[in-house]
């Protein structure tokens, strides 16, 4: 009997049946890849908003606490500094800027540290008038809001190659509210700015009195100052921000205004408790949950949605003021 080869017969396949379950398996490994592809990128994600928020905390914590730590040097040159025999070449051995203070109106002053609690922008125009008003509701806002704290830091400083060698600035954090997303689903959160001012004070003439009173002004026009700046940004998506100063003996000073008809507060701090908290750029959690973010004291904020928030707080320790 002769066999053919190549009888249909003989010739091996795949029945349907076949390919059907090879498809299902194929569906079920690659629905599995996904799945887990899904789960790691979530995670992954989550790693890098909890980071980045991390790293936002403490780079502005880096920037407080320089310059809380340098709230209220004083810089003296000595007459051993002196660049020669001729008055008229060598600088006043001690600064001879005005001191504005005690019940001087806050954006005046030259306090070391001055905290205003619950209180949004900076209207620094009214520094540059020569008579300023009395503070307005131009900074005030919603009373139920709760953020942020705003502070002013005093320090000085020396240059000997500018017409005005001894220096005086004032750093100013302050917070301003964002307002984005859409009717159904607002967007509220806050930004962080920082202003950086000098007291812009004339030199007096070789022989005049250092404590003269000469005329000056708080400024930020870089043409004067080129370390100088207004409103700029630094960091974005915060929750609150809040300051908290403290004496030697670790008690919480109610006021850091100094008082003309008392002993002055503002030289008794020694601490400055921050507490920043910051927001996630988009959503974090995959259902709304409800989150409370305690403050420093009584100070607390409620929210129910998907964001994360999380909390930095840090002490800083004065190191130039004194009594």
């Amino acid at each position: 009997m002769t066999v053919v080869a190549n009888s249909k017969k003989y010739i091996s396949g795949i029945t349907l049946i076949e390919m059907l379950i090879g498809v299902v398996i194929s569906t079920i490994i690659m629905g599995a890849m996904y799945t887990t592809y899904n789960v790691v990128n979530q995670s992954y994600s989550k790693v890098t908003n909890k980071a980045k928020i991390s790293r936002s905390g403490r780079d502005l914590v880096e920037m407080l606490i320089r310059d809380i730590r340098m709230a209220g040097f004083k810089y003296f040159l000595g007459t051993s500094n002196a660049i020669n025999d001729n008055p008229e070449e060598n600088f006043p051995e001690r600064t001879y800027l005005q001191f504005l203070s005690g019940n001087q109106l806050v954006h005046e002053s030259h306090d070391p540290i001055i905290i205003i609690k619950d209180e949004l922008g900076y209207d620094i125009g009214r520094s540059r008038n020569p008579d300023p008003p009395e503070p307005t509701d131009l900074d005030a806002h919603d009373d139920n809001d709760v953020c942020c704290d705003k502070i002013h830091i005093v320090y000085d400083d020396f240059s000997q190659h500018d017409p005005q060698p001894y220096k005086r600035y004032k750093v100013t954090y302050y917070a301003k509210p964002v307002i984005g997303g859409t009717t159904e689903s607002p967007d509220k959160y806050y930004s962080i700015f920082k202003s950086v001012e000098l007291w812009e004070q004339e030199r007096p003439a070789p022989g005049d009195p250092l404590d003269e009173v000469i005329p000056g002004r708080w400024t930020s026009d870089t043409a004067i100052c080129e370390m100088c700046y207004f409103e700029e940004k630094i960091r974005d998506h915060v929750v609150d921000m809040e300051f908290v100063a403290f004496d030697k003996d670790g008690i919480r000073l109610a006021s850091v205004r100094s008082d003309e008809d008392s002993q002055p507060k503002i030289y008794e701090i020694r601490s400055v408790d921050v507490r920043l908290t910051f927001r996630s750029k988009g959503t974090f959690f995959r259902f709304a949950n409800k989150k409370i973010i305690q403050g420093l004291g009584t100070r607390a904020k409620e929210f129910t949605d998907r964001y994360l928030r999380d909390s930095v707080v840090v002490t800083i320790y004065t190191r130039n003021i004194g009594t």
